[in-house]
């Protein structure tokens, strides 16, 4: 009986060192968009676990140098999607955001990457204008649902210099997005 137990444990006990990886974590905060140190990383072994997908300790060079996409916390394994080469939005750039609804969006579904002009419409009531109407061009680089709305918000990389324009145009309601090629 003892002979099976000991068998029994320490077969257990090779499955839990066995089923190890080491990976990256941060030693200490890293604010988002500061650039990653080797100081601020340090290996560790953690059971591996399909759901998870943290980054190996082997990236260790690749990692350094890169900037946090994310606050990361003292502790926290890093993640792929936890660091990046540049951050959004870089210098001279802006995030302006903008709640559309379903007629002053496309009928497609925006992306990540898209390429789009805010147009100025005019305000409801207001005749159609004559010639082109003031438009910007922008990113979309981020894209969801209002949870309070039900509208759909998407934020948009422009210039820092058109970024306060754009946002009083955004404010009055009278926008649209237009979706221009994909092509890349």
């Amino acid at each position: 009986m003892s002979i099976c137990l000991g068998a029994i444990l320490g077969g257990w006990a090779w499955t839990a060192t066995t089923n190890t990886q080491e990976v990256l974590a941060a030693r200490a905060d890293i604010e988002r968009g500061a650039i990653i140190e080797a100081d601020d990383l340090v290996r560790v072994r953690v059971n591996s676990d399909p759901a998870l997908k943290p980054v190996g300790a082997s990236s260790l060079d690749s990692v350094v140098g890169q900037r946090a996409a994310v606050d990361i916390a003292a502790g926290s394994l890093l993640t792929p999607s936890s660091y990046a080469d540049s951050v959004v939005p870089a210098e001279e750039m802006s995030v302006v955001g903008v709640a559309l609804t379903s007629s002053q969006a496309p009928g497609m579904n925006l992306q990540t990457g898209d390429r789009v002009r805010v147009v100025a419409t005019p305000a409801e009531g207001s005749e159609a204008p004559t010639g082109v109407p003031s438009f910007s061009e922008a990113e979309v680089v981020g894209v969801r649902v209002s949870d309070d709305t039900g509208q759909l918000v998407v934020d948009l990389l422009v210039p820092r210099a058109e970024a306060a324009a754009l946002a009083a145009q955004i404010a009055t309601g009278n926008v649209a997005i237009v979706l221009d090629s994909r092509a890349r």
